[in-house]
């Protein structure tokens, strides 16, 4: 057994936990990009790209992420189309993300009185006019805090990766706790720093839910 001591312990995970940090942010960034175009797609009211985005949004809400995961990289490994574990982690993560947001978002836009398109139209704006100058705005304010919030589901879902081989903070638990046998101790450090990244977002999350007070 090899002798680690606190110090040794917590310089490695902090390493690995720049890679969780990274995958979260690319897994984030990418689905709202993904989100974007499904929501855009969703409020044309084409029946066809309605059903389309229900489709998508039921698959990979549906589904676990850890299933999507091991399709991403064994699945397309199969296929004969080679995928490192980062690229099947971020992949993955930003389907399973760009799912949620999609609802989170057209909640949030369904929440807007309906009275605001109508007049829009007596006023002759066209849809894209009435979007982006007054749906968009107080949507927008709406959604913030819920999908900030979400951001802490897609921090905690990075740890799934480690199925794939991919080396971020929980993979980096398990292999500390297999040279230095101490479990115990090992993921207390790792529960705390998964505490570290996540608190601040849960905090955020509030602060913007009580400065937009969308309770109201």
């Amino acid at each position: 057994m090899l002798e680690f001591s606190n110090y040794d312990i917590v310089k490695n995970l902090l390493f690995a936990t720049q890679w969780t940090v990274l995958l979260s942010l690319a897994a984030f960034v990418g689905g709202i990009s993904v989100a974007l175009i499904f929501t855009a797609l969703r409020l044309t009211k084409n029946p066809a790209m309605t059903c389309l985005v229900k489709v998508y949004v039921e698959i990979f809400q549906g589904t676990p992420l850890l299933m999507q995961m091991f399709l991403c990289f064994f699945g397309l490994s199969l296929a004969g189309i080679e995928i490192s574990s980062w690229n099947a982690a971020v992949l993955s993560l930003t389907l399973f993300t760009s799912a949620f947001l999609v609802e989170i978002w057209r909640g949030c836009i369904d929440t807007l009185p309906k009275g605001q398109w109508e007049a829009s139209r007596c006023l002759g704006l066209s849809f894209l006019q009435t979007l982006r100058n007054i749906i968009l705005p107080q949507a927008i304010k709406i959604a913030l805090a819920p999908s900030v919030g979400f951001s802490v589901q897609v921090v905690k879902g990075t740890a799934l990766a480690s199925v794939i081989g991919f080396v971020e903070l929980t993979k980096a638990g398990t292999m500390l706790n297999n040279a230095t046998f101490e479990p115990f101790k090992v993921f207390a450090f790792v529960a705390l720093i998964y505490f570290a990244l996540c608190y601040p977002l849960s905090l955020t999350s509030k602060i913007l839910e009580k400065k937009f007070n969308v309770s109201r």
